[in-house]
């Protein structure tokens, strides 16, 4: 069993390559967090847990991160990601993730909408939201990242 992670950051990268699977590496490596092992999580963020916008991970780390992605081959496609982390009063947060061919202001305003409606559904007060966003027009194989990685 993992402990429970007490740091956060949010962030979100695009990058080509030349395989989705290079692509999907280069915005990881864009987004700061190229050279751990993600673990993926779902949508709580532990109580207490603090923002730390320069976490710095030991490479090779299994880290908890919940992130959205989408790869695209598609020359001048238009493609999104982004995430975002509702705090509350209460206690916990709720993270959410968002991908698609949208624009960068429409992933973030999808997050917008569902970190709220994840707090109404738990009849708690959102009292800040954390949200990083991108967007890329596809060249070649392109890859649009956001997340949200955890640490102890």
């Amino acid at each position: 069993m993992l402990p429970t992670p007490k740091k956060y950051f949010v962030t979100a990268a695009a990058a080509e390559g030349a395989t989705k699977l290079n692509a999907f590496d280069n915005a990881l490596l864009a987004a700061r967090i190229g050279n751990i092992n993600l673990i993926r999580v779902s949508s709580i963020l532990p109580p207490g847990t603090e923002y730390e916008p320069n976490l710095v991970f030991p490479p090779g780390s299994l880290v908890p991160t919940a992130y959205g992605y989408i790869i695209s081959d598609v020359p001048g496609e238009l493609i999104a990601a982004a995430v975002g982390v509702g705090i509350s009063r209460e206690s916990f947060g709720v993270i959410m993730e968002f991908s698609g061919k949208c624009t960068e202001a429409e992933a973030r305003a999808k997050i917008e909408g569902m970190i709220r409606e994840a707090f109404d559904r738990r009849k708690m007060e959102v009292i800040e939201m954390k949200i990083a966003a991108v967007e890329h027009r596809v060249v070649h194989i392109g890859c649009a990242l956001a997340a949200v990685p955890l640490w102890y």
